[in-house]
């Protein structure tokens, strides 16, 4: 299983869903680089997002996430767990979700899809301070994106993505915006090249086989 994925400095870093794993890859060749368990315990790994010391993980199903550490870029094997503790509130069905990391790789936010509290976690202690959004509704919060100090959110089954404006200590945000498209079919990522936007459609709803089309929705963005 294949969830969230982020390419850094030529290596594919995939979150491994039900089976509590990670991979990498080369980006270029395909080759599998490692190939990582983080957990035995209840597991959906969603999401990653990479700095230049590690690669963080999400688990939907369990307070805590994974960082797998990096030398030169590239993974030494070492995993640690890092509880989610502070504000952080686990609820029943799916919790951690989409992740990203400041550009210093100093703070983490993350979405709990159930709650839709976005969260600013420290990743080495792991304590959670909700984000104030301002009553924001992110529930259904799914694949996040930061660039610069802007942050989109996607909320996958309201086929919306939220666009907000993060304060300078990412501890605050106010919505600018609101994106959708008709083409939007349960969106749940979305990645970037210069201003576009590309946002995944998941599809949930669409009977799942081989002939079931999937696409990509290219939106404009700021």
């Amino acid at each position: 299983m294949a969830v969230g994925m982020k390419v850094r400095n030529g290596l594919l870093f995939v979150s491994g869903g039900t089976f509590g794993d990670a991979y990498v890859y080369d980006a270029t060749t395909g080759a599998e680089v490692a190939h990582l368990g983080l957990t035995d315990g209840p597991a959906f790994i969603n999401d990653v997002t990479v700095t230049r010391d590690a690669a963080y993980f999400t688990n939907s199903m369990a307070a805590e996430l994974y960082a797998v550490e990096l030398s030169a870029g590239v993974p030494t094997g070492h995993v640690r767990t890092i509880p989610l503790t502070g504000e952080w509130q686990q609820v029943a069905g799916f919790n951690a979700n989409g992740i990203a990391a400041t550009p210093n790789g100093s703070m983490l936010l993350v979405i709990n899809s159930t709650t839709g509290i976005l969260y600013n976690v420290d990743p080495r202690s792991g304590e959670a301070v909700a984000v104030d959004t301002g009553g924001a509704d992110l529930t259904q919060g799914d694949g996040i994106l930061l660039r610069g100090k802007t942050l989109y959110v996607v909320r996958n089954v309201s086929n919306v993505v939220v666009e907000l404006t993060m304060s300078p200590d990412y501890l605050s945000a106010t919505v600018v915006d609101e994106l959708t498209d008709p083409d939007f079919d349960v969106p749940t990522t979305i990645a970037a090249q210069g201003s576009r936007l590309y946002v995944v459609n998941a599809r949930f709803t669409a009977p799942p086989g081989p002939t079931t089309e999937h696409d990509i929705v290219k939106i404009d963005g700021e």
